[in-house]
């Protein structure tokens, strides 16, 4: 049975935005963000990551790789239209989010990670969960089964209400899997890893906004990235916020601040483009021709 695409796409101007949903989310994670960027007028990709808005199966059957390759498919149609691209995520899909930056550091101009995350170790996470680290192969992962638990990552109590009627309904494409496959952890994590040994070569521009309350991610996963990246860092901390904070109380503020930062990211690369012709022009004035002799 094919899974119905739930992917979210906007037209707009030549600056386009990716954002990547998180692991046994929804691109419905992404959609206030992605909507105020479209007003905005940027065109903006929210792709569905394969074996996501479907059954736990759907999602067992797939690696890594297969959900990076979703990512890699919708950057390739954003290039076909814009000349500036900015990739974001949250959770899992800043950790995807950094790995397109660096593999494709000619297109991909700044990166906007939400609550980026490199290991589960926010508070709500049992102890016994951090266990899994010592698993290494997947057969031994499927044993677990990592279930989702209130306050699912909502703060606001009207929002969290909407997701655990959404969890609890089994609809999968609206707010996601109730329970994620071990060996979908497990491949999780070989994506954090592949992605920690590039940090240095990540030269873009880089938002990091992390809730202090995070209930999934610490704050220890942004200031990991904010010490290790190779290129400028803005990092805001959130007060009033859960893991998902693209949905969360304060997601007016995360939405302004992605705004003010795509713009400059925009602005950034347009001086850019713009510093070689003002050279030229230069280099052509003083090498012309003399003026005539009055």
């Amino acid at each position: 049975m094919s899974i119905d695409d739930r992917s979210l796409h906007f037209s707009g101007n030549r600056t386009g935005v990716l954002l990547i949903h998180g692991l046994g989310g929804t691109p419905i994670e992404m959609r206030f963000i992605a909507v105020g960027l479209a007003r905005a007028g940027y065109t903006v990709s929210c792709p569905q990551l394969a074996g996501h808005c479907g059954s736990a199966d759907d999602l067992r059957a797939t690696r890594w790789q297969d959900w990076y390759a979703s990512v890699l498919a919708a950057h390739e149609k954003l290039r076909q239209h814009c000349d500036v691209i900015v990739a974001g995520g949250l959770s899992m899909g800043a950790v995807m989010a950094l790995r397109l930056a660096a593999d494709r550091p000619d297109s991909v101009h700044g990166a906007v990670l939400y609550a980026p995350t490199l290991r589960l170790d926010g508070w709500s996470i049992p102890w016994y969960a951090r266990l899994f680290r010592l698993v290494q192969q997947r057969w031994v992962a499927d044993l677990f089964d990592f279930t989702e638990r209130d306050p699912y990552g909502i703060k606001d109590p009207r929002v969290r209400g909407l997701v655990t009627a959404a969890l609890e309904s089994g609809d999968s494409s609206q707010a996601g899997q109730l329970s994620t496959p071990g060996s979908s952890m497990l491949e999780m994590r070989r994506l954090v890893n592949s992605v920690l040994c590039s940090l240095k070569s990540i030269r873009q521009p880089v938002l990091l906004m992390h809730p202090r309350e995070d209930d999934i991610a610490s704050l220890r996963n942004t200031f990991h990235l904010q010490k290790h990246l190779g290129g400028p860092v803005q990092v805001t901390v959130l007060d009033d916020s859960y893991h998902i904070i693209t949905l969360d109380r304060q997601r007016d503020l995360v939405l302004e601040r992605t705004l003010r930062f795509v713009a400059d990211v925009r602005r950034h690369v347009e001086e850019m483009a713009a510093e070689p012709m003002r050279s030229a022009e230069i280099s052509s004035f003083r090498g012309g021709n003399p003026l005539p002799a009055v």
